[in-house]
C-alpha cells in the first residue's frame, strides 16, 4: 500500500466540534471522519472512485 500523505488542516473550533461529534456517532476518529468525508465527496464527484480498504470495512459493517 502506498504511504499516506500528511496534510496540515486548519479548522475553526466549531467545525472541529461538529466533526468530532459526527465521528463519535460513527465510531471513527476525527482524522478518519475527515478522510471518509473526502472519499465520499470524491466518489460522488467521480461516481467510480475506489473505496480504500479502511473505508470498505466500514461500509461492509
Amino acid at each position: 500500500m502506498a504511504e499516506k500523505k500528511t496534510l496540515l488542516l486548519r479548522l475553526s473550533p466549531k467545525m472541529w466540534e461538529e466533526i468530532s461529534k459526527w465521528a463519535d456517532d460513527e465510531f471513527r476518529s476525527v482524522n478518519g471522519q475527515i478522510e471518509y468525508l473526502i472519499s465520499e465527496a470524491l466518489r460522488k464527484r467521480n461516481k467510480s472512485a475506489p473505496i480504500t480498504d479502511s473505508h470498505k470495512e466500514e461500509a461492509d459493517g
